[in-house]
């Protein structure tokens, strides 16, 4: 079995090429059993966007979640969620029995039931890896055991790293053993005969995952459609990455963060945000040729086309607060890698298939680098009508090399955002061509319309805001660790009507899709 490599299909960005596209997050499909994942339902969403004539799907992170559920606090840069799997591929495979799944047939339709959806899964892919045990299919064996030996260098650390979390009732590592956590050679050793056999059935956890979602990837580039991911800039402080390679980082004696990341005051907190991940140890870094960071980066472009690279702005520098320190307000900037970095990056992958996430306080330095190097930058609608005329969220302010969002993850739905604005505020939208609150009921469209219209070489929208929805419907609340992730959208939500009209849009505003003729690719108008 070939797993599919960092290369592209098709060229990942060209702003002359005026593209759209949809962010959501694969958890927020409406798949059976409680979460989405990357079955059925993601491939009749890939077929929804091909129809609109989009050329984009935007995810969120896609490793196996931890502290909060959030895709931003993952166990593993490399590994996969398990919650992604599909029970009905793994029906499919003859892995499971349709009986086997029909618990999860009960979980609620509108949200992630994250705790007893956690728990569910985890029974079918234990289940899984006990029929696989017993009874494989034919020639899946050698392709797990090929998956094993191509995967090790970050597989056997994550799959002992989760058998000893289980082990050990879910403590963060730096709560085990002190021969574990300091991975002395004999323990390490020992653990791994010791639980051989929950590391194994890890292993083909996440060889199902890579084998669902390759399928998925080359499904979509069948369909003209594209998939962006999700970069982290920081790392889980409880995962295998911090665990398995601590020179990697600023580290005392017994492993605890010398400094941790955040932010100072900004837009989403008059107290910045305090995120508690550890820093990087650039010096090391750049003496290994940013080895690991490398490598971080092909496991993400193993599955996607394209990647935001988020708080871009700490390649320049990041917000180091102390330890102890109870809010983000206390801290320093500590220069990042800077250019040599992506100097680096280049040579090793070729190209730079990178969206800049340069949002924040962002200072000259910080557009030089990102410029630099050509990388498309983020403009966000919902800050564009706060400030003057020079507003670098404006639209008629953009450069073609921009990427345009009606809204992030981390923004509130543009419906609820714009009726919680000041009249002033919303004054001044009206007055940028939209008929935001001018009795049409339908604020998200008009400012979908304006982003598609825009001269952005990419225009995205969150799913929430094509479909128009409340408060109700945003996927996360920056600085609060509850309650967060848990949106999906129902199938009756996603009505043909609707990804007419979006069809229709992008056809009228002038922006192209990828489409398949006679095995090959070529960009033509939407509706030719």
């Amino acid at each position: 079995m070939t797993f599919p490599g960092h290369k592209a299909a098709f060229p990942p960005f060209r702003p002359e090429c005026r593209t759209s596209g949809v962010l959501m997050h694969v958890t927020s499909l409406p798949s059976p059993y409680g979460v989405g994942d990357v079955g059925p339902a993601a491939f009749a969403w890939v077929d929804r966007l091909h129809e609109a004539g989009q050329r984009w799907w935007q995810a969120l992170p896609l490793g196996p979640t931890g502290y909060g559920n959030s895709p931003y606090q993952c166990l593993s840069s490399f590994a996969g969620n398990g919650l992604l799997a599909s029970p009905d591929l793994l029906i499919e495979d003859g892995l499971l029995s349709p009986s086997d799944c029909d618990e999860g047939l009960d979980f609620p339709k509108d949200a992630v039931d994250f705790d007893g959806v956690i728990d569910f899964k985890h029974r079918l892919l234990d289940l899984a890896w006990a029929n696989f045990d017993a009874s494989p299919p034919p020639g899946m064996r050698s392709d797990f055991e090929r998956f094993c030996s191509e995967e090790a260098h970050w597989l056997d650390d994550y799959a002992l790293f989760r058998a000893l979390k289980a082990h050990y009732r879910g403590a963060d590592f730096i709560e085990w053993p002190a021969d574990l956590v300091q991975r002395t050679p004999s323990a390490i050793a020992r653990a791994r005969h010791d639980l051989a056999e929950e590391i194994n059935e890890s292993c083909f956890a996440q060889f199902l995952l890579f084998r669902q979602g390759k399928r998925l990837k080359e499904y979509a580039h069948q369909r003209g459609v594209l998939l962006i991911g999700d970069l982290p800039f920081f790392v889980s402080p409880d995962s295998s990455d911090v665990w398995a390679n601590r020179e990697c980082f600023q580290l005392d004696a017994h492993l605890r963060p010398r400094f941790v990341a955040g932010v100072p005051p900004d837009y989403f907190s008059a107290t910045g945000q305090l995120w508690g991940n550890p820093v990087y140890d650039w010096e090391a870094l750049r003496h290994s040729g940013y080895r690991w960071c490398i490598d971080r980066l092909k496991a993400l472009l193993a599955h996607v086309d394209l990647v935001r690279l988020d708080h871009f702005r700490a390649f320049c520098a990041a917000w180091h607060v102390p330890p102890t320190a109870p809010t983000a307000q206390t801290g320093h900037w500590a220069p990042g890698p800077g250019a040599d970095f992506f100097e680096v990056v280049r040579a090793e992958l070729g190209h730079l298939p990178f969206i800049a996430e340069d949002l924040g306080i962002i200072t000259p330095e910080v557009v030089a680098l990102r410029d630099r190097f050509g990388l498309p930058g983020m403009r966000v609608l919902q800050f564009a009508f706060d400030g003057g005329s020079d507003n670098p969220h404006l639209p008629h302010n953009y450069t073609s090399n921009t990427v345009v969002y009606t809204g992030t993850h981390d923004n509130t739905t543009t419906r609820a955002w714009f009726e919680s604005l000041p009249e002033n505020a919303r004054r001044r939208a009206r007055s940028y061509g939209t008929k935001a609150g001018a009795g049409t009921g339908e604020v998200a469209w008009d400012f979908i319309r304006l982003a598609w219209s825009s001269k952005a070489g990419l225009a995205l929208a969150p799913l929430q805001d094509l479909l128009n929805l409340g408060v109700e419907s945003r996927m996360n609340v920056p600085g609060t660790a509850t309650g967060n992730w848990r949106w999906r959208c129902t199938q009756k939500m996603l009505e043909p009507a609707l990804f007419d009209r979006l069809r229709d849009l992008t056809s009228a505003c002038g922006r192209i899709a990828l489409v398949e003729t006679d095995n090959e690719t070529k960009m033509e108008e939407t509706l030719k």
